[in-house]
């Protein structure tokens, strides 16, 4: 079984990517609809949740380098919905709760799972069975 590639993860790298465009090169073009409010939303898990699970790894606080698991995933995505969507617009003043933000969190999770689950986002061992 290969290790998860963390930072080098295809999935983190693509979300990224996709949200850095669609932040600087695109929502000033398009003012409105999914592109503005709930494009980047989508790529919350799979840009976020590589570096906190290799930070987890650093401080010992993870003990393996598996695929994010399905508990990891389900535990993020409930905790930045509640920080993002329920807490900060106590504390941050412009900021509102939307059901569709946790929506698309829930659909990036999603996504993300899958492609975490198949072999694509494993780094292979050169010492690897074949």
């Amino acid at each position: 079984m290969g290790r998860f590639r963390y930072l080098r993860d295809p999935l983190f790298l693509a979300a990224c990517g996709l949200y850095a465009i669609n932040r600087w090169l695109l929502k000033p073009h398009f003012p409105d609809g999914f592109l503005h409010s709930h494009f980047n939303d989508l790529w919350l898990i799979p840009g976020a949740l590589p570096p906190i699970l290799w930070l987890h790894r650093q401080l010992g606080l993870r003990s393996h380098d598996q695929p994010p698991q399905a508990l990891e995933i389900a535990g993020h995505l409930a905790f930045w919905s509640v920080l993002f969507e329920w807490i900060g617009p106590h504390f941050v003043a412009h900021t509102t709760g939307d059901l569709l933000d946790v929506m698309a969190y829930a659909l990036g999770a999603i996504l993300g799972g899958l492609w975490w689950a198949s072999d694509r986002c494993r780094e292979v061992s050169p010492y690897h069975e074949l």
